[in-house]
């Protein structure tokens, strides 16, 4: 028995289920041929190193498998075929693997700790998710109350400037009242 790597990159506006359904497609060409699968392993979303039908990143998988070299070519056209795949490579991973139950084991073992891995991830980015989520509610609460800040400084802004007017105004009025007086003083003189 082989070991095999078939790495393949896929559209990055895929969804999920779409990558799913194309690993299912290739599992059931595995197992039609004969061959065992072991594990996926999901690079992510990569910016790719050239433009490739005008996409510039996309989703890597590698799949690591056991065969005696039918299912390759297999596995090829059905990658070859599908429009959402933009490359793929196989390359022979080990000559000779002498004992498969103990590779199918440390394949298992190695499944899990990614999963465990990519759970941590996950529980990571939504802790940070959440963090910032809080931070953004008390930047949004800053900002309102910078703002009914700004509103009661206009407000103060204008009931000084109505005081401020409202003495002028008073003064205007005691001037022209002084005028008045003084106006009916020389009046009184000239009656005299």
């Amino acid at each position: 028995m082989r070991e095999y790597e078939t790495t393949f990159i896929i559209q990055p506006e895929i969804t999920d289920e779409g990558i799913q359904a194309i690993c299912q497609r290739i599992e059931e060409v595995l197992e039609k041929q004969g061959g065992t699968k072991l594990f996926y392993d999901d690079m992510g979303r990569r910016r790719l190193s050239y433009e490739i039908r005008n996409f510039q990143k996309g989703q890597y998988l590698t799949l690591f498998y056991l065969d005696e070299g039918k299912a390759i070519p297999e596995i090829e056209r059905a990658l070859r075929l599908d429009d959402s795949i933009l490359r793929y490579l196989t390359v022979l991973a080990n000559d000779d693997v002498t004992d498969v139950e103990a590779r199918k084991a440390e394949a298992a073992e190695l499944e899990s700790i990614r999963a465990q891995k990519a759970a941590e991830k996950a529980e990571r980015e939504a802790e940070d998710a959440a963090r910032a989520a809080e931070e953004a509610e008390k930047a949004e609460a800053a900002a309102k109350e910078a703002e009914k800040a700004e509103a009661a400084a206009k407000e103060a802004e204008k009931a000084e400037a109505a005081a401020e007017e409202s003495q002028h105004g008073d003064s205007d009025d005691s001037a022209s009242d002084d005028t008045d007086v003084a106006k009916n003083d020389d009046d009184g003189k000239k009656e005299d």
